[in-house]
């Protein structure tokens, strides 16, 4: 599993003219089940995305179709993480 965060490289202005076709990648990969939760940083400097890929090369290959990093719109940092527990309605992503 993975926890990436992405920071705005540009204004805000910039990031909102590309915003309805991130939305689109985000619903995209959603319905592929490859990320579970996604939303914006506050204050807004970027956002985060929960993914449940195996595969960090896979992961990074996906993150290359969004339109933020096509355009340069954000950066990405890329966390691995092993889940040891959860609650019970998260229980599905160990």
């Amino acid at each position: 599993m993975f926890i990436i965060s992405l920071d705005y490289q540009v204004p805000l202005e910039e990031v909102n003219r590309f915003i309805p076709e991130h939305i689109d990648y985000l619903n995209e990969q959603y319905d592929l089940g490859h990320f579970q939760l996604s939303g914006r940083k506050n204050p807004r400097t970027g956002g985060v995305i929960l993914a449940t890929l195996k595969d960090r090369k896979v992961l990074e290959e996906i993150l290359t179709q969004d339109p933020f990093h096509r355009e340069n719109i954000a950066t990405y940092q890329v966390t691995e993480i092993t889940p040891t527990k959860a609650s019970k309605e998260l229980a599905f992503l160990l």
